[in-house]
């Protein structure tokens, strides 16, 4: 189990339940970042002692400077904060915890790892927007990156052996299906934000919310599946498990199918990232098998939610069309959460894209940023903002 722990996003969903799991174990916290949430950071600052936080909304972590010296913590600010975070040195058994949403967390990871430190990660952009430039840097730097999201992490506990794992035939992906399953495309032009925001079994922050409605959180967990495990698109199946207790599975070349079930509680496979190899006792509800009525599957539907269409689209062609599908994803949900555009309106945004840049198969990190950049500019041109 790691012993310090640097973890950026501590105000949002994920962040919060990752301090349940610290508490319980008395982990170290060096370091805190948020963004604007300031009076729940302050009470995590209270109660945990970390040395240093970072507040990334430059106005707010302006106004905070006299707090954070009368708390006695160093304060950063911006995302270059973040990154000088993910960097501290002097600690051992250290992991770095991204939580941030969206491609946001690129940078911090990359640093986290240039510095020889672990991560666990919940920033799945990370892996959508620079898979290539994360991947090798793992290599290059010879470190772990744990899976937080809890179906990756089920894929990553399912592959723990060894001796089977090169024989992995399939991942079966699995997805709740979102609040608006077995809709027509005539009936998702009536839904509302309120309507939206309502996960059937998760909770987690307003954006995640979105993207699980949409079905795009299952196409950018695809993508990020697609690097974490090194294997082809084509070998990753979406199956639609509505009660979210199989958190996925693999099927290996015998046609043996390996599962990890549990309760639809982030705590869990927070935990793991945090305590692996070792399994220990969590705060999670356990499951209950004879309360369990049904266990039901079905085929994603990515005919009428083109947000999914797209992420299956862009990891086939490579490069930096999974940015560019990200960056259209992430500016047309702040819209519709702003009552700017209506929710079919994410999924055509987000199709759009894909027509609209050509990109090459080799970047850099200047390059993630700028197909960003073309994918949002992309977004406002078509709606006239």
């Amino acid at each position: 189990m790691y012993k310090n722990l640097i973890l950026l996003g501590s105000t949002g969903s994920i962040g919060t339940q990752s301090l349940d799991v610290v508490r319980k174990y008395g982990i170290n916290v060096v370091a805190l970042s948020a963004h604007k949430n300031v009076k729940l950071l302050e009470e995590q600052i209270k109660e945990f002692k970390p040395e240093y936080i970072c507040i990334t909304d430059i106005e707010t972590a302006n106004n905070f400077e006299e707090k954070a010296k009368e708390l006695g913590v160093e304060l950063f600010k911006g995302s270059e904060g973040t990154q000088k975070l993910a960097q501290l040195d002097g600690y051992n058994d250290i992991v770095v915890l991204n939580a941030i949403v969206g491609i946001a967390g690129l940078k911090a990871t990359l640093a986290a790892i240039e510095s020889g430190k672990d991560v666990a990660l919940a920033n799945k952009e990370s892996l959508v927007t620079g898979g290539k430039l994360v991947m090798e840097a793992v290599k290059r730097n010879n470190v772990k990156l744990l899976p937080v999201d809890s179906e990756h992490s089920a894929i990553f506990q399912c592959l723990q052996d060894k001796n089977s794992a090169p024989s992995l035939k399939k991942i079966l992906l699995t997805a709740s299906g979102g609040p608006f399953f077995g809709y027509t495309t005539q009936q998702l032009a009536e839904v509302t934000k309120e309507q939206a925001l309502k996960h059937p079994n998760w909770s987690m922050g307003s954006k995640i919310t979105i993207d699980s409605a949409t079905l795009m959180n299952k196409g950018l967990e695809l993508i990020e599946a697609v690097w974490l495990f090194d294997v082809e698109p084509k070998d990753i199946q979406i199956v639609v498990h509505r009660q979210s207790i199989i958190h996925s599975m693999v099927e290996y070349s015998d046609n043996s199918v390996i599962a990890q079930l549990g309760t639809p509680d982030m705590r869990i496979p927070i935990q793991y990232s945090l305590t692996y190899p070792q399994r220990m006792e969590s705060n999670a509800a356990g499951l209950d098998f004879f309360a369990v009525k049904d266990f039901t599957f079905a085929p994603a539907d990515d005919d009428t939610f083109l947000c999914l269409k797209a992420a299956k689209e862009a990891i086939a062609k490579g490069g930096l069309y999974p940015c560019a599908v990200n960056g259209a994803n992430e500016r047309a949900v702040e819209l519709f959460l702003n009552d700017k555009i209506s929710f079919l309106d994410i999924g055509k945004a987000v199709y759009g894209v894909l027509e609209r840049f050509d990109f090459k198969d080799e970047y850099t990190i200047e390059d993630v940023f700028n197909a960003d950049k073309m994918a949002r500019e992309y977004v406002d041109s078509i709606f006239n903002i």
